[in-house]
């Protein structure tokens, strides 16, 4: 089997790159947006929306697409099907993402609107900020979902190929199988607990085959096996 060091550690240093961008993007916008009185907040510094939606919106929508595409060469032998099907996942679940950002970057504008407004206008500006943010809290849960469905794709050909470790695949699983039911229960009624237990273990498998990868890469000697002959 070809050994595929580069794509192993580009991989990897894509993970670690989507992982960073996407929370520190969140961090610096949610910093502005989480106050009664987040139209102001925006509006004096409106510089942290635009670097946070840079960092969601263009550079993590680069490096997760990259990572499918890496892959893909890499698991269409173990199976096609599920292969293409993590490739489409990251890409709808990326697509909604960057929706969301672009939401939050709508609160630019609106906030300017909302400073120079009449006293009896302004009600109605932080009606519609409310409903920008609520738009892109939704895109990230259903976004989130997706990807968590992608991701289970990607670690069952992880734990069928043994191209990584089997108890790293299985982390996935479990990870994943969180993310994708905390992130449904969030679009069904807001819960800032769920929402932190629910991405600790994704978190911490993604982190962590990262670092594998680009220290370890796959393994050589993992041949497709009879799952590649059953692959559409």
């Amino acid at each position: 089997m070809k050994l595929y060091k580069s794509e192993s550690k580009a991989f990897g240093i894509c993970f670690i790159i989507a992982f960073l961008s996407y929370g520190i993007g969140s961090g610096l916008i949610d910093s502005l947006i989480s106050s009664p009185d987040f139209l102001s907040q925006v509006y004096a510094d409106n510089r942290s929306i635009v670097i946070g939606v840079v960092l969601i919106g263009l550079l993590h929508s680069f490096v997760n697409i990259a990572l499918p595409v890496i892959m893909l060469p890499i698991l269409k032998p173990f199976s096609s099907t599920l292969a293409y099907g993590y490739l489409s996942a990251v890409i709808i679940a990326t697509t909604i993402l960057a929706l969301g950002s672009i939401f939050l970057l709508m609160l630019i504008p609106l906030s300017h609107e909302h400073a120079n407004a009449d006293v009896s206008l302004i009600p109605n500006f932080e009606l519609m900020g409310s409903l920008l943010k609520k738009g892109a809290y939704y895109c990230y849960h259903m976004g989130m979902a997706l990807w968590s469905i992608g991701g289970l794709m990607l670690v069952t050909l992880l734990y069928k190929s043994k191209l990584t470790p089997r108890p790293l695949s299985v982390l996935g699983v479990i990870g994943y199988l969180f993310l994708v039911i905390g992130s449904v229960m969030s679009l069904l009624e807001k819960n800032d607990v769920v929402e932190i237990i629910s991405v600790i273990p994704g978190g911490i498998f993604e982190i962590t085959l990262s670092i594998w990868l680009i220290i370890k890469g796959f393994r050589t000697s993992t041949k497709p096996s009879a799952i590649s002959r059953g692959a559409v």
